[in-house]
C-alpha cells in the first residue's frame, strides 16, 4: 500500500511539472508577443491612431448591426409589421431634395483632412481660395493649376485645411529638411495641430505619411500672390508703438502668425537676443513649471486685464514676484520645450482671451 501511494505521489509531481512548464511557456510566449505589439504601437503611436479609431469605429457599427435582431423584440411595441412601415431612405432623400436646390455648406470648423471640392460654374481660384480661407497659390500647388484660368465647371479640385503646402514624407525626410526645402519654419510644421509624428520629442516622421506645410512655397516657382510670403521684421526691441501700450519684446523675424492653432506670434533670431517686457507688471510665472509646451517661460500680469506670456526661453533673469518695467529684460531668446530652433513665442490675453499681438505691437 505504501508503495502505492509513494508512485501516486510521484504521477501527480509528474503532472504537476508537466502543465507547470507548459502554462509558463504559453504565458512567456504570451508576454514577449504583448511586450513587442505594444513597443510597436508606442513607436507608431501618431501615425497608427487614426487606422485604431476607424477600426474600433467598423467593429462597433459591425456588431450593433448584428445584435440588433436579438435584442429589438425586447423593446415595447416592437413587431416585424412595423419594419414595413419605416419609409426607404431613397424615399426620404427624395422627398426632402424634390422642389428644393442642393448647395455646398463650407464649415466654419477647423478641419484636418484634404477635402475634393466640385468647381462650379462662374468660380475662379481666387473666389475658391477666399471661400475655404486660404491662398490661391494653395490651391494651384495641390492641383497642379498652370494658370489661375486653367479650373472648369465639374472638375475636382484638392483643398488644403491651411495655407502652404502638402508633403508626402520620403525616406531620409525630417521636419528640419522639409521646412527649408519649402521655405518656411519647422515650428510651424510641428505646431500645426494635425501633423503627426512617430516620436513627439524628436518630430521623427514615417515614411509614406502627409505632412501639411503651412505657409510653404514651392521651390523653382513664382508665387501668383508674393507679397503673401515676405517675411515681416520685427522694429527694435523694446520700440514704443503707436498704441502706446506694449513695447516690442524682441528683435527679430517674425517666423509664425496667429492663427486658429497657434494664438500666438513666433519671434525667431538665430543671435538669440535679450527678451523684454511687453510692458510692466507682476511676474506670475518664472521657470518650466510642467517640464514641456512652452519650455522655460515668462507669464506677467499687467494688472489692467492684459497678461503676456514669453515662451521656449534660453535664460530667464526674473523671478515669480517681481515687478518689472516695460522694456526691462526678462530673459533670453532660446528653443526648450516643443520648439524646433531658437524663437520666442509671445501671447497677449485680454480678459482671458488670446488677442493676436500684431494688433497691439504695430
Amino acid at each position: 500500500m505504501k508503495d502505492f501511494f509513494n508512485e501516486f505521489w510521484k504521477f501527480l509531481k509528474a503532472w504537476f511539472d508537466f502543465l507547470f512548464i507548459r502554462v509558463y511557456r504559453y504565458f512567456s510566449k504570451f508576454e514577449l508577443g504583448k511586450s513587442k505589439f505594444v513597443e510597436k504601437l508606442y513607436k507608431g503611436r501618431g501615425r497608427l491612431a487614426r487606422p485604431f479609431v476607424h477600426s474600433g469605429m467598423t467593429g462597433m457599427v459591425v456588431l450593433g448591426v448584428l445584435i440588433a435582431p436579438v435584442v429589438a423584440p425586447s423593446f415595447p411595441g416592437f413587431s416585424k409589421d412595423s419594419l414595413s412601415e419605416v419609409p426607404s431612405p431613397s424615399s426620404i432623400l427624395s422627398s426632402i431634395a424634390e422642389g428644393e436646390e442642393i448647395t455646398t455648406e463650407i464649415s466654419e470648423k477647423p478641419r484636418a483632412e484634404i477635402i475634393d471640392y466640385v468647381v462650379q460654374p462662374g468660380d475662379t481660384v481666387s473666389g475658391i481660395a477666399k471661400k475655404f480661407g486660404i491662398s490661391i497659390d494653395t490651391i494651384r500647388w495641390a492641383n497642379d493649376l498652370t494658370s489661375v484660368v486653367s479650373i472648369k465647371p465639374g472638375q475636382v479640385l484638392k483643398i488644403p485645411p491651411v495655407t502652404g503646402v502638402i508633403h508626402k514624407v520620403k525616406k531620409g525626410d525630417t521636419v528640419y529638411s522639409i521646412a527649408k526645402y519649402y521655405s518656411t519654419d519647422p515650428q510651424g510644421i510641428v505646431d500645426y495641430p494635425f501633423n503627426t509624428f512617430v516620436n513627439d520629442e524628436t518630430f521623427a516622421l514615417a515614411v509614406g505619411q502627409i505632412l501639411i506645410v503651412p505657409d510653404g512655397v514651392k521651390p523653382k516657382e513664382i508665387p501668383w500672390s508674393p507679397g503673401a510670403y515676405i517675411a515681416q521684421k520685427t522694429p527694435d526691441a523694446g520700440t514704443v508703438v503707436a498704441s502706446g501700450k506694449f513695447v516690442w519684446p524682441a528683435s527679430g523675424i517674425i517666423s509664425q502668425g496667429f492663427r486658429w492653432y497657434h494664438k500666438a506670434i513666433d519671434i525667431a533670431n538665430r543671435d538669440l537676443p535679450p527678451v523684454l517686457a511687453a510692458d510692466s507688471g507682476k511676474v506670475l510665472v518664472a521657470g518650466w513649471p510642467d517640464n514641456v509646451g512652452y519650455g522655460n517661460r515668462v507669464v506677467i500680469d499687467h494688472g489692467n486685464g492684459f497678461i503676456t506670456l514669453y515662451g521656449h526661453l534660453n535664460r530667464i533673469y526674473v523671478v515669480a514676484g517681481q515687478t518689472v518695467k516695460r522694456g526691462d529684460q526678462i530673459g533670453q531668446m532660446g528653443s526648450t520645450g516643443r520648439s524646433t530652433g531658437p524663437h520666442l513665442h509671445f501671447e497677449i490675453r485680454q480678459n482671458g482671451t488670446l488677442v493676436n499681438p500684431l494688433d497691439f505691437l504695430k
